[in-house]
């Protein structure tokens, strides 16, 4: 293990009672704007007052939505009416300050919203509320955001503190952004990693460990898998900036996928510690496989590793292994037949895990039927996976995008030279059964994703930003053949897709959330399925299916749910295969 750095930051609320808990500053009103939860905020609030200065302080992350949260009651005060005007910068995309405002239509009760876009503000919320005996009240929240360039001289407009003092008469004497300890402590550990001396080539470690402790509480809020996580969303903050600093000391676009690092981990922790911390050094590989057994149909969690080959071990047909850069295996089965060949695979992305499930359950079936002719490889990523299944221990709930790529940092599906590694098992099984059909299956955040101090969007990533239901990906070749194939095959498996229980009214409420609160859709409704069709890349597989089902964080009966839909789809594309290439 190599120590890399490691610190300890004072709280900025404890640096504001220092300053402003003093006699000059009494009878003066100190308003900021921290991102730390609201039990810590007032609690600064309230050591203020009893030194007999005033303080409001309001969340940097997400205003809006905190305003609603905390200063409005919607239920209680009858309101039936709701206008939201928000703010648009030309330094940011124009659905970012409507996505921030994101769940709140599904917070107020049976009130209308509506979202504005207002031209005449870059930098505060204009907020509108009618109530149902007819009084209208205004108000005007602000969102305190910096432009900012990080360490690969990309521009930013991202949440950053704020302090504003007002004296006594009402005057004005302060009011500025304010660089917070949350901010300080992720620029103290990106401008480590890029400063230490790292020697050689790809990868340059094993695995880079960022071990952050944090003092704030998660925030839960009453619309399904919602949560407000300061430690979620720097994990993810650390995790893509990593990446793309890696990606362009080697000469790649921030976005490419193709960059291999090693194993970059951050382990974001509550701590009830005064002082926010962090630590990063490198370590070896992790190499231990989880272990333990569910019935596959109710499994309610993500499957051990070990049920993963258990479970594939019932397909009957000829092994088929590739070898990770640990020294995994990867583990597939080749059931030869007389159908038109399929490929099924799972767990590329390893945080993604209904999909491991799915392609088991649909397997199964799959290897009892007369002449049934398919590859199977559930865990395409198996150290990815061991990954998340260590990072869930500690919490369950977040994403853990660091989970999402192999161990040596990259999509393996883009990797195109040098070992082929997990993708080799591709390779093997394209060549063994010469299918014309990839029926990949995935997964994506089942709540919001955020980056909050790198822009708040992700990076590449805006599509996925915030749930929109059961999502297919078709990509064909651009041959005519393929191209009507697609259309009449994508047209067909959704038609089946209709009869799974609950599906429809899944994906109906979370596409109009989604439109509400990041604009019009730039996808296809398909019998009520949002799709997304397009070619795929030359070398691809003529036709790849890809599913996308909001499951990273779910557990119980919503794990289950996921899983359910993911073998149903296997199975209808695979029944639609054959029909459309009997046909042929």
């Amino acid at each position: 293990m190599t120590h890399i750095f490691s610190t300890s930051i004072t709280p900025t609320s404890h640096q504001l009672i220092e300053k402003f808990g003093k006699p000059e500053y009494q009878g003066q009103m100190i308003e900021a704007w921290l991102f730390d939860d609201q039990e810590h905020r007032l609690k600064t609030e309230a050591i203020l007052l009893s030194l007999g200065v005033k303080a409001k302080i309001r969340c940097a992350y997400k205003p809006l939505l905190h305003f609603f949260l905390e200063d409005i009651d919607i239920l209680s005060n009858h309101i039936n009416r709701i206008e939201v005007h928000y703010p648009l910068h030309d330094k940011a995309s124009e659905k970012r300050f409507l996505l921030e405002t994101y769940p709140l239509s599904a917070l107020i009760g049976k009130a209308k919203i509506h979202f504005v876009a207002n031209p005449k503000s870059t930098d505060a919320y204009d907020v509108i509320l009618r109530s149902i005996t007819g009084i209208q009240t205004q108000y005007k929240v602000f969102a305190p955001n910096h432009l900012h360039l990080d360490l690969i001289n990309q521009t930013h407009l991202s949440p950053t503190g704020w302090i504003k003092v007002t004296n006594a008469e009402g005057k004005v004497s302060f009011n500025d952004p304010l660089i917070t300890d949350y901010e300080l402590l992720f620029s103290a550990g990106m401008d480590a990693v890029s400063k230490h001396q790292w020697t050689g080539t790809e990868p340059y470690f094993e695995e880079l460990n960022i071990q952050v402790f944090l003092p704030w509480k998660e925030r839960f809020l009453d619309y399904n898998h919602e949560v407000i996580s300061l430690s979620e969303a720097l994990h993810e903050d650390f995790y893509f900036s990593l990446q793309e600093w890696f990606k362009v000391k080697t000469g790649r676009l921030p976005n490419d996928r193709e960059g291999q690092p090693g194993q970059i981990v951050p382990e974001i922790h509550y701590s009830e510690d005064k002082n926010l911390s962090i630590q990063i050094e490198t370590r070896p590989y992790q190499i231990q496989n989880t272990k333990g057994q569910q019935l596959l149909e109710t499994a309610n969690t993500p499957i051990s590793m070990e049920q993963v080959e258990i479970e594939l071990g019932k397909i009957t047909g000829d092994i088929v292994t590739a070898k990770t850069v640990t020294g995994r295996t990867i583990h597939a089965r080749y059931h030869n037949g007389t159908d038109f060949p399929v490929m099924i695979s799972g767990g590329q992305h390893a945080n993604e895990t209904t999909g491991v499930v799915g392609t088991l359950r649909a397997a199964q079936v799959l290897n009892e039927q007369e002449g049934s002719h398919f590859t199977i490889s559930p865990l395409e990523n198996p150290d990815g996976y061991a990954l998340h299944q260590r990072l869930i221990t500690d919490n369950p709930y977040h994403m853990h995008h660091a989970a999402r790529y192999t161990a040596l940092g990259d999509d393996l599906e883009y990797r195109v030279k040098g070992s082929l590694f997990e993708k080799e098992i591709r390779h093997k099984a394209r060549e063994i059964s010469q299918a014309q059909l990839h029926i990949n299956l995935h997964g994506y955040p089942s709540h919001e994703w955020t980056r909050p101090l790198s822009g708040y969007v992700p990076r590449g990533f805006d599509m996925w930003t915030i749930p929109k239901g059961f999502f297919l990906i078709l990509r064909h070749s651009a041959d005519k053949k393929w191209s009507a194939y697609a259309e009449e095959f994508i047209h067909l498996v959704t038609l089946k897709l209709i009869d799974v229980p609950g599906v429809l009214a899944f994906n109906k409420e979370q596409v109009e959330l989604y439109k509400k609160h990041a604009g019009e859709t730039d996808f296809r409704i398909i019998n009520s399925f949002p799709c997304l069709v397009s070619y795929g890349k030359p070398e691809d597989i003529p036709i790849q299916l890809i599913t996308e089902y909001p499951d990273e964080t779910l557990y119980g009966d919503y794990f289950i749910t996921g899983h359910n839909i993911q073998t149903a789809t296997v199975l209808a594309a695979y029944e639609v295969h054959q029909l459309l290439s009997a046909n042929q």
